[in-house]
């Protein structure tokens, strides 16, 4: 028998943003928590270097500085108003995040310390300035953990290891989701009155991803089956530092210390393409530069890497060139870097205090997602009408705050501003909503057939080839660079593997933790977020962002300054909305 539950606030997703939600949701009515993972398993951890506020604790800093970074960082197709607002607010989100016990590291006098990170920048002097707040190398760790014991304080009830399956919308109105237990397998309705999705990404539809095994974009491709629309799916980050062929991600952090880029030939090449601002440029334009030096030959022994050089006797030669007074030690980098430099340690056998670590792009985070307002209530379409009782925050989401490329440290920025916002917003809606009724038992069935599909299925093909195959020509055609004609094979493929997946089969059988039973899930939900991020690729025809098109090298303005939304109702409908400029016109993105 399926198992009902009834609640004001349901928050999916137990990150940095659902977790926010959850808290300020719960201050004002009662708040659950749907997680596939134990919270504090969630990918916000993994988030090291910092969380970026204009607080000017070491340097002088401005919220506008911040705001024009993230509006330049994301080549102008930020939503202006929601950039504003996550930049001015971020100041008191940090501080929020201090007062609830979050263990900042310290400046002498005690105020919270704070590094330099890719991308920012004093608007008036060019150069990088100090605004990412952190503790050490682990902030997304102590980000996760001090929200979880907030939570546990208010309250907030959590379901662990449950995985959210079907949202249940009806008319326009979001009235809960269907999930089945891990441990049980048991099909579990939420009812609620207002529901946030924080999810996350979905880079596992990559090969090479900094990704975790369970960023497979299950709700994305939800509501995208519910007959919504994602925004601008074709702009993905690939992150310039994962370790080679793993992906596993050393945080910028490690440049904001003083670290660089070097060729086979030894060369800091990063000074030929952006002599201001250095290895600390943004991740797109780091990760094409990476590309190029090995497309031209000046990969590590003509491989497909680079190093990253964090040798302290190297930083310090590097800061020297710059005019730097500033000297490391290795006590200084195992104190500041310490997670990252064991990284390099533990999956590769290398100690970055005595040699360079061998480093590739690597699939990192969506800039697009689920089209939310300023209030992270989802939207309907291109117009802005609203899913009633349905919000959305942090990386699952697109604002759209980070346009066509986030800068390093605004995920984080992101998580708690949105999610912050969210969680009022539900709160207030639910005082005066009222609990819409809802066919309990029909959507339990109809969540349990889509698990027996799966499960009685009896083809001749297996989910991890099928998977491997997406990985592959992802990484190939849907990458760092891009062409018409790539993404087009890359389509097609996607679409004769879309074919071959209704021909599955698994061996498990059974209810309880049958994780070959959810992978292969997962997988349809991959597939589809694989095909309309390649479909919206194939559209855009510039270059913008994370969206490098080698046939279309430029960016047009005339064209593409504008939001894409595409659904997926048999066939795949793509349209567009305007980005919201309210103070900054397009320029040149000059560094």
């Amino acid at each position: 028998m399926p198992q009902y539950h009834q609640f004001d606030a349901l928050v999916v997703g137990a990150g940095g943003a659902g977790l926010m939600a959850a808290l300020y949701a719960s201050k004002g009515v009662n708040t659950a928590v749907i997680s596939k993972l134990y919270p504090t398993r969630s990918h916000t951890g993994t988030a090291q270097g910092g969380i970026s506020a204009a607080l000017g604790n070491l340097e002088e800093d401005k919220w506008e500085w911040h705001a024009y970074d993230t509006i330049k960082g994301g080549d102008f197709l930020c939503d202006q108003d929601a950039v504003d607002i996550m930049c001015r607010e971020a100041i008191d989100a940090v501080i929020d995040l201090e007062h609830m016990g979050l263990p900042f590291d310290r400046t002498p006098d005690g105020k919270i310390s704070q590094r330099r990170f890719g991308g920012h920048t004093n608007n008036e002097t060019k150069k990088p300035v100090m605004r990412a707040c952190h503790a050490a190398d682990r902030t997304g760790h102590m980000i996760l953990q001090t929200l979880y014991q907030n939570c546990i304080k208010n309250n907030v009830k959590f379901f662990d290891e449950f995985q959210v399956i079907d949202v249940l919308i009806e008319d326009g109105k979001c009235n809960g989701v269907v999930a089945v237990q891990l441990a049980t397998g048991e099909i579990h309705v939420f009812h609620s009155k207002a529901t946030l999705i924080a999810t996350g990404g979905f880079g596992k539809m990559w090969k090479v991803t900094s990704n975790a095994h369970s960023l497979t974009g299950d709700l994305p491709a939800a509501v995208l089956r519910r007959g919504l629309p994602l925004e601008d799916m074709e702009f993905f980050q690939f992150h310039p530092t994962g370790v080679y062929k793993l992906g596993i991600l050393l945080s910028e952090a490690a440049r904001g210390e003083g670290a660089v880029f070097i060729n086979d030939k030894g060369e800091r090449f990063m000074e030929r393409y952006m002599p201001t601002l250095k290895d600390l440029a943004p991740r797109d334009i780091c990760s094409r530069c990476i590309y190029t030096e090995i497309r031209e030959g000046r990969g590590i022994g003509g491989k497909d890497y680079v190093y990253l050089d964090f040798r302290p006797e190297q930083i310090n030669k590097y800061f020297e060139a710059d005019g730097n007074p500033k000297r490391i030690d290795a006590h200084y980098l195992e104190t500041r870097l310490p997670d990252i430099i064991e990284f390099a340690r533990v999956y590769q056998g290398i100690d970055p205090i005595k040699e360079p670590v061998p480093i590739q792009p690597t699939a990192h985070y969506a800039m697009g997602g689920i089209p939310t307002d300023n209030d992270a209530r989802v939207l309907a379409d291109e117009t802005g009408r609203i899913v009633e009782g349905l919000y959305a925050a942090g990386e699952v989401a697109c604002v759209s705050v980070h346009g066509a490329n986030r800068l390093g440290t605004n995920s984080l920025v992101d998580l708690v501003v949105f999610g912050k916002r969210g969680g009022i917003a539900m709160a207030e809606y639910c005082k005066q909503a009222s609990f819409r009724p809802i066919h309990r038992d029909a959507a339990a069935k109809a969540g349990a057939a889509q698990l027996d599909r799966i499960r009685n299925n009896n083809g001749n093909e297996r989910p991890h080839a099928i998977r491997k195959e997406m990985q592959a020509v992802m990484d190939e055609k849907v990458g760092v660079y891009r062409t018409g004609a790539g993404l087009e094979e890359a389509i097609d493929k996607i679409h004769e593997l879309q074919a071959r997946y209704k021909r599955i089969r698994i061996d498990d059988k059974g209810f309880k933790w049958n994780t070959d039973l959810m992978e292969a899930w997962e997988l349809g939900a991959l597939l589809d977020l694989a095909e309309v991020t390649a479909f919206a690729a194939l559209a855009r025809t510039e270059s913008r962002g994370g969206h490098y098109r080698e046939d279309y090298p430029n960016r047009d303005d005339v064209n593409f300054l504008k939001h894409s939304m595409v659904w997926k109702n048999g066939t795949i409908t793509l349209k567009y909305k305007p980005v919201r400029i309210t103070r900054i016109p397009p320029q040149e993105r000059k560094y």
